[in-house]
């Protein structure tokens, strides 16, 4: 029962921690055109949460394999909210935006993969596995009230105050996770942490890791699904109310682009969850496959979509989120299950740095610039090729499956 307790603990923090996530997606088109911002610089700038990410992920989750994960997960938190609030009272323009974006990545790097090591240190075996599925399809769910906070305030408050808004999440989860939870054993004070080089940068560490061909080929996976996955995330608002925009005029929507946007992550939660239960039943390597392919193919399809009808758009919409989730819990409990317990927290550093990192930084930008060099983003068929690119990884990911293997992945159990 105390596990449990500890366990919906982190999950409604990892909630909190998130609500500065969607705020800039929710802005985007609205400053973009404030500020004169072409694609590319507005892909650049949700691009830059993940710069910051992938600049200190590595660091923080290699220190709590020797530290109190708690302190790590606090200071975090107080850097996300700072993010928030610096959006909020100093955002001027393409550089500050980016910077506040690149501060909110290093706050949210400090909370994500240490409230992970917080939880898997205290759960074992399948409950383990179903616990680390949760978090990770929670991820989704601090996404979608993120979308949903913004989308509502935005309107109503301005981007000044739904930035500030947004920002006090994280000193929520900072202090709901220093509530629930006590240090273990082996965490130590920083003072008594050997700090160096190495313990910032574990370069031979990663080396061991990325030597277990399951690690590699789960990070790699989680590389080329961070990248539609983000990639969508950035510009999934902003595609919705490029599709509203060829409706006729009174054409009923029920809700806003970014409502929309909400309640299709929410139903992305159960995806993940169940994806993971499916995964324990076929093969982890096999539903991984198989949702990657079918995922790309889907969002070409909504893309070529937008004009034709509302309800087709969101239908579409709703199974190509679900489809990205659907292995994003499979992926991550099949690192955590797999990695060594003295290399666990440098393995989910290197993990997150290459998700958060390569595909985070590159969906994004990539998705924006495909949309300059396609056309601007005036016609469906250039959001097809966003869409096309941000999937291009996942379609080849089968290929690097299979070679990494040397094996099919229906005729395996990993």
């Amino acid at each position: 029962m105390q596990v449990k307790r500890v366990a919906v603990s982190l999950l409604l923090a990892h909630i909190l921690s998130l609500l500065g996530f969607s705020t800039y997606a929710v802005a985007l088109t609205q400053l973009q055109q404030e500020w004169s911002l072409s694609n590319s610089e507005a892909g650049w700038i949700a691009s830059g949460f993940f710069i910051g990410y992938v600049a200190t992920v590595s660091t923080w989750s290699s220190l709590t394999d020797v530290m109190d994960a708690r302190r790590i997960y606090t200071v975090g938190s107080l850097i996300a909210a700072s993010a928030g609030f610096g959006f909020a009272l100093g955002a001027e323009g393409f550089l500050s935006a980016l910077f506040f974006q690149v501060l909110l990545g290093m706050g949210i790097a400090a909370t994500y993969m240490p409230g992970l090591k917080i939880l898997s240190d205290r759960t074992r075996g399948r409950e383990q596995s179903r616990f680390v599925a949760f978090y990770t399809a929670f991820f989704g769910l601090g996404a979608a009230s993120s979308l949903l906070i913004a989308g509502q305030s935005l309107p109503r408050l301005g981007t000044h105050w739904t930035f500030f808004l947004c920002g006090l999440g994280p000193l929520m989860a900072a202090l709901l996770v220093l509530a629930s939870t006590r240090p273990l054993a082996h965490e130590r004070h920083p003072a008594a942490v050997a700090w160096s080089v190495q313990r910032l940068f574990p370069i031979h560490t990663w080396q061991a890791v990325l030597r277990d061909r399951q690690c590699l080929g789960y990070t790699v996976g989680y590389g080329v699904h961070c990248a539609e996955l983000f990639g969508s995330r950035a510009w999934s608002v902003a595609f919705l109310a490029f599709s509203v925009s060829l409706l006729p005029a009174g054409t009923l929507t029920v809700v806003s682009a970014a409502t929309a946007a909400a309640i299709v992550s929410v139903f992305s939660v159960p995806a993940s969850i169940l994806g993971n239960e499916v995964a324990l039943r076929i093969g982890r390597r096999a539903w991984i496959v198989m949702v990657m392919g079918l995922t790309s193919v889907v969002g070409v399809l909504m893309a070529l979509a937008a004009g034709v009808g509302w309800w087709l758009v969101f239908g579409l919409f709703l199974i190509y989120s679900m489809l990205i989730m659907a292995d994003s819990a499979t992926l991550t409990a099949g690192l955590v299950a797999s990695a060594q317990p003295e290399v666990k927290g440098a393995a989910m550093g290197l993990y997150s740095l290459i998700g958060f990192g390569v595909g985070g930084v590159i969906g994004p930008a990539v998705f924006g610039a495909a949309l300059d060099l396609s056309g601007g983003g005036a016609a469906a068929v250039d959001w097809a090729i966003g869409f096309a690119a941000l999937g291009a990884g996942c379609l080849l990911f089968p290929l690097f499956d299979y070679g990494l293997h040397r094996s099919s992945p229906f005729k395996a159990s990993s």
